[in-house]
Formats: structure tokens, sequence, C-alpha cells
């Protein structure tokens, strides 16, 4: 399974942390009132995104991990 980014819609509040945060810009859009990161390929998974993210609503799942 490739690298995975979930984010729980019930737990965003689309304040857009991520976004700000994210050193590679990957392209973390919201969508409605939740945020969508649309391009896998910026990510160099440095977990800044799920660090900043005041809600706890972002999971990085690596290979191999289990959801």
């Amino acid at each position: 399974m490739p690298l995975q980014i979930l984010v729980d819609e019930e737990k965003c509040i689309g304040c857009g942390k991520c976004a700000e945060i994210c050193p590679k810009s990957a392209k973390i859009w919201k969508v409605g009132s939740v945020a969508r990161i649309l391009d896998l390929r910026y990510c160099h998974v440095c977990t800044l995104c799920a660090m900043e993210c005041p809600t706890d609503c972002i999971k990085i799942i690596r290979p191999g991990e289990e959801v």
C-alpha cells in the first residue's frame, strides 16, 4: 500500500494550518470546509501538517502500517 494521508472530515475545521506549515506546498486545499491533500507527489512525509493540526484530524499511514 502506498503512503496515505487520511483527514477525518468530521474533525477538520478547515483552518488551513496544514497548508500554511507544509514546507513543500503539497497542494493542500480546502474542499468545502475540509482540507484535502491533492497531490502526494509533493509530500515528503515530514508530518508537520499532522503535528500542527489543532483537531488532530490528520493521520499519516506509511507503507506496511495498519490503518
